[in-house]
């Protein structure tokens, strides 16, 4: 455990001086290896044999996907049909960001491309009718982490992997929780409306608008159903669906559309490919540590010091909530999946915990660790879009923070909530 408590320090200690997050797990990981006197070569061996995982394929298909999408002009007719439906109340436009973010999220999987499609329309919008571009920007990072609860999500598929779980049944754990996070992300705008005056759209409710926005977004809104139902239904897998929704959103932006060309093409897939570069370095290494980890027993020693102070699941998991509101402001989404499986999973599992609560409550935490500096990076995607500082719109995102936490220490006590659609589909 001395051994452990150090190599944490050194992560800190890494982290704290500005090393990227994937520098910084693998040095630490190969200080620990060092104390362990086990080979190197444990590293480059642990990553490659984590990473040769057909369901990981899904990961940079569900991202390109997503900036097909944002190119091909699929994520401006969700906005608009989005509009048609909320944009008449008060923070009208607020509210659409956050409808139009849960539409996008049943599509793209990846929160920071959420972000970036949907804010790059609804934030110049917001700015224009007079919203302030600091609540603006931190709205928009905020909707946009429901991109890794409501599935498809590529942070699900990690912790399904991980926790040796269905994929499917994790993606049905996520549909409530989402829509909860959702709803108190409009109430939050709402009363923020209120309070500062901004209004909704001059026009009222048009059944004809609405009518006429949503043939428009047909397109993009048969994709979670040809995803989701193709899953459930056993017509292809996960990653199988991850390939077809690239296919579908090309067909799509080329053909039907026509908004995407062929110049579009390269610079399209080259973004999705530095994004997954990022996402995949990080797995690599904080598998390694993880199963670092298991083999040096710590998930055993931390299990049996928590036991030592409660044997109560719920206490426990309050206590996993605060744990990992911390660690979030310095650990990416996909290393505190990796870590905190194979540390908390196996005494909740023993304690009646279903995997899916656990899981949920971690992904709702990576959640907030999207919108929290230093590391949030829906926050960076905000700042590139609003030009607002980052301590600006940590200021401006803390209300949205509150209301995600709640929903988060709700569902802790709420646990059928979350396995309610798994066991209905079992």
């Amino acid at each position: 455990m001395d051994a452990f408590l150090l190599t944490m320090l050194v992560f800190v200690i890494l982290l704290f001086i500005g090393m990227p997050i994937a520098i910084s797990i693998g040095m630490c990981t190969a200080f620990a290896l060092v104390i362990a006197d086990i080979p190197m070569s444990f590293i480059a061996q642990t990553a490659f044999t984590s990473l040769d995982s057909f369901t990981y394929l899904a990961i940079p298909m569900f991202i390109l996907a997503g900036f097909v999408m944002e190119k091909g002009g699929l994520s401006a007719r969700i906005v608009n049909f989005a509009s048609s439906l909320v944009g008449r109340a008060s923070g009208g436009l607020g509210i659409v960001t956050v409808v139009a973010c849960m539409f996008f999220a049943a599509i793209s999987g990846s929160s920071p491309a959420t972000v970036a499609a949907i804010g790059s329309m609804m934030v110049p919008s917001m700015i224009e009718k007079g919203y302030n571009r600091h609540f603006a920007g931190a709205l928009t990072a905020s909707a946009g982490s429901l991109g890794i609860l409501i599935p498809p999500s590529i942070p699900m598929i990690i912790y399904a992997v991980t926790a040796e779980i269905s994929i499917g049944d994790m993606f049905l754990a996520g549909f409530v929780p989402g829509g909860m996070i959702g709803l108190g992300l409009i109430l939050a705008v709402y009363i923020i409306a209120k309070k500062r005056g901004y209004k909704g759209q001059d026009e009222g409710f048009n059944l004809e608008r609405v009518k006429t926005t949503f043939w428009e977004a047909k397109w993009a809104l048969l994709t979670p159903i040809i995803i989701l139902g193709g899953i459930y239904s056993g017509i292809f897998t996960a990653t199988e669906a991850a390939c077809i929704t690239v296919i579908y959103t090309l067909i799509v932006s080329f053909f039907i559309h026509k908004e995407m060309t062929y110049a579009d093409l390269i610079p399209t897939i080259s973004r999705a490919a530095l994004t997954t570069g990022c996402v995949i370095i990080i797995l690599g290494f904080a598998t390694a540590f993880a199963r670092y980890l298991t083999i040096s027993m710590i998930p055993q020693m931390i299990g049996e010091a928590i036991l030592q102070i409660t044997d109560n699941p719920t206490i426990i998991l309050l206590i996993f909530v605060a744990l990992i509101m911390f660690t979030g402001l310095f650990i990416e989404t996909a290393a505190q999946i990796l870590i905190y499986t194979p540390l908390f999973l196996p005494i909740l599992v023993q304690l009646g915990i279903s995997p899916f609560h656990f899981g949920i409550i971690l992904i709702v935490g990576t959640e907030l660790a999207l919108i929290t500096p230093p590391v949030g990076v829906n926050l960076f995607v905000a700042k590139g879009i609003t030009g607002s500082s980052m301590v600006q719109l940590t200021r401006a995102v803390i209300p949205f923070l509150i209301s995600m936490l709640l929903v988060q220490i709700a569902l802790v006590f709420m646990p059928g909530v979350i396995t309610f659609l798994p066991d209905l589909f079992k």
